[in-house]
């Protein structure tokens, strides 16, 4: 972890601040906004902790519409894709403008106080931060990736088992196998030391997300024999309408982790 001076804190998060509003002539998940956003996240992660408001915030916003939305297509020349990336671009700068207001707020705060005192790692032993790794490899990283549409969902599986050996975590690839309900199954990637399994989905094709909805509910009866934590990875190639709905199919289970990425 970084070493940081208050000073040098304070100069990057007002930078980042002012670099928000360059992004707004961008696209989301550019290249652009998504080395942003990597950088936000540290910054935030090493100076006010993991366990922090201004971190726990930041790692909400999705860049894209939560829950369903309409438009009128007429607006749009009848191009349903264009009103689709119009509306998903006004999200885009919602949550712009949301963080640029926590930046701020941090900046704000940060002044007032000195360096140490604003840390909050609370709630976070080695358990939780191995899983939030995890949970930001899928998130913020498993795209950049990918540099062309996979075809099996082997390939994606295969990149992001090269982000957990780039992150130096220790896993297991289909080594535990669990006999349940007279089938087998096998987790893709397991860490047994913090009880976490891992299923990486691949949403290649129209009616797949029927599918994958039974293929995780299925998986979650059998892990959860075994497992305290579990976390599905679904790579969508555009055929998941509605991440948040789609997420919610399964918000029954506490210890069930969705997150959908989409190409």
């Amino acid at each position: 972890m970084k070493a940081w001076t208050k000073e040098e804190a304070l100069k990057v998060l007002e930078e980042l601040s002012s670099e928000s509003d360059r992004l707004r002539a961008s696209k989301e998940f550019s290249s652009e906004h998504v080395q942003w956003t990597a950088k936000c996240y540290d910054t935030l992660e090493e100076v006010f902790g993991p366990a922090s408001w201004y971190y726990r915030t930041f790692t909400r916003l999705t860049w894209q519409q939560r829950g369903s939305f309409t438009f009128n297509l007429y607006d749009y020349d009848l191009d349903e894709q264009a009103g689709i990336d119009a509306k998903q671009h006004e999200a885009y700068l919602r949550d712009l403008g949301i963080a640029k207001g926590l930046l701020l707020s941090a900046v704000d705060y940060l002044n007032e106080r000195e360096l140490p005192g604003v840390y909050n790692a609370k709630d976070t032993g080695p358990e939780a931060s191995i899983i939030l790794r995890v949970l930001r490899l899928a998130e913020h990283q498993l795209r950049k990736v990918i540099r062309t549409k996979p075809e099996k969902e082997k390939e994606v599986q295969n990149a992001f088992e090269n982000l957990l050996i780039g992150a130096d975590i220790p896993y297991g690839r289909e080594v535990d196998s669990i006999e349940y309900s007279s089938k087998t199954y096998t987790s893709d990637f397991s860490l047994s030391k913090i009880s976490l399994a891992i299923e990486v989905k691949l949403c290649s094709r129209s009616g797949r997300e029927k599918e994958v909805i039974a293929e995780i509910n299925d998986d979650i009866l059998a892990y959860q024999t075994k497992y305290q934590n579990l976390l599905f990875v679904v790579y969508d190639l555009g055929f998941i309408r509605d991440k948040d709905r789609f997420s919610r199919s399964f918000e029954e289970y506490e210890n069930v982790t969705i997150r959908v990425v989409k190409h």
